[in-house]
């Protein structure tokens, strides 16, 4: 059995949005997920079951659906970000428990998604987090280039001038937290029984994350493992 490390040291704490800051079994994330799927639709002017398989391809090949887009047809990211971001955020309840073990934690705090900056901010005021952040890193933040592309990650770290060994990073994709992991950053992955993900490896199987070494823990309820990790000690 994988002996935990210890997160005494920890002063950076990186969470994702999406499916991380709030559950993904809140049925928000699927507006977008949706409204993605039907921006390709109208874009490529193809049925939205077609859609549908080139966004997933998108999603394994790029990393997001948008740098797909942007590679393959050269296309403009803001029209983009700003059709798939416009969705209901009454679907999210905010936490007071959760705020309240962000707020208790010694460091500095971050956001880091491969949505919008706008977008983490809509979702981080609603859920009554925002003000909690040292900063918040959107994809156009690392010039469009998305987790879990290496490059994405250097950026961040140099815009914050954080030291992978001091991080810990909080992620619901697998796949992005190889390179964290890889740079010295503890890692927890976010799980649900909902998969936006739709994981692949690099020879195109799917990634069974119960066996990855890149993820140091797993938890399905950010604020308990904070509770029972960190501020318990």
């Amino acid at each position: 059995m994988k002996q935990k490390p210890s997160l005494s040291n920890i002063n950076n704490w990186i969470f994702d949005l999406d499916n991380t800051l709030y559950r993904a079994d809140a049925d928000f994330f699927s507006q977008i997920d949706k409204k993605i799927t039907l921006y390709i639709s109208k874009y490529l002017k193809i049925p939205e079951t077609n859609a549908r398989l080139q966004q997933k391809e998108f999603l394994r090949d790029y990393g997001t659906s948008l740098s797909g887009l942007m590679d393959v047809y050269n296309m403009d990211p803001e029209e983009f970000l700003e059709f798939v971001h416009d969705v209901n955020l009454s679907f999210l309840i905010p936490q007071p428990k959760l705020r309240e073990n962000i707020q208790l934690l010694k460091g500095r705090k971050f956001v880091f998604t491969n949505g919008s900056r706008k977008h983490a901010l809509n979702v981080t005021n609603h859920l009554n987090l925002n003000d909690l952040f040292d900063g918040s890193f959107g994809i156009e933040d690392t010039n469009y280039n998305p987790k879990p592309n290496e490059n994405a990650y250097d950026i961040f770290c140099e815009h914050y001038q954080i030291d992978p060994n001091s991080a810990i990073f909080f992620e619901d994709s697998p796949r992005n937290l190889i390179i964290p992991k890889k740079m010295g950053m503890k890692t927890v992955l976010v799980t649900s029984d909902i998969d936006y993900n739709h994981e692949f490896n690099s020879k195109g199987l799917e990634i069974n994350d119960n066996i990855t070494d890149w993820i140091d823990f797993k938890t399905n309820d950010i604020e308990s493992w904070l509770t029972e990790h960190i501020l318990s000690e």
